[in-house]
């Protein structure tokens, strides 16, 4: 007897969200004032998961950084990355995503799919997979047009999305 694998649109999406620059603008008041926008995107695609990328994580428990979120979301947030600390300047290339790789290798969601949303894209190889916002501005509803896109291809299965690691994908 084989096991049949998750229906594509049933297997969940794995968001790993940075607050600093998307929650709220860099360097301003950290009032959260984007996440509402963040949390629309969340409530149109019923998989989508949030992993927690953001720093705060070193300072916040999980169980603290989920209760930012609308109440109806917080059991979506489903973990924080490991924190992997860079050994020289080099090392900070990419780090974020070496550490959301490593969160799905030990989650056991090796290979499964998965978007960020990140204001720095030094932090990301694969920048097919990024939304990447303005700092200044933190989460806007382009970027929720940009991130309901690329979902939508992850749902779809056009992957190639890692074929070009270091592509930046231009939306219509």
């Amino acid at each position: 007897m084989s096991i049949s694998p998750e229906p594509m649109e049933s297997a969940p999406i794995f968001v790993f969200l940075d607050f600093d620059g998307v929650t709220h603008p860099w360097g301003e008041v950290e009032d959260f004032r984007c996440l509402p926008r963040v949390e629309e995107v969340l409530r149109r695609f019923e998989e989508l998961r949030v992993v927690i990328t953001s720093d705060w994580r070193t300072l916040f428990s999980e169980r603290k950084l989920a209760a930012r979120f609308a109440e109806d979301l917080r059991s979506r947030v489903v973990g924080v990355t490991p924190h992997i600390v860079p050994r020289k300047g080099g090392d900070l290339h990419g780090l974020r995503e070496r550490e959301a790789r490593q969160w799905l290798a030990e989650s056991g969601h090796e290979g499964g799919r998965w978007l960020a949303v990140d204001d720095a894209p030094g932090n990301w190889l694969t920048r097919s997979r990024l939304v990447l916002t303005d700092f200044k501005r933190g989460f806007t509803q382009e970027d929720a047009v940009v991130m309901a896109r690329l979902i939508e291809r992850l749902r779809e299965g056009t992957d190639g999305l890692d074929e070009h690691p270091l592509r930046t994908v231009l939306w219509a």
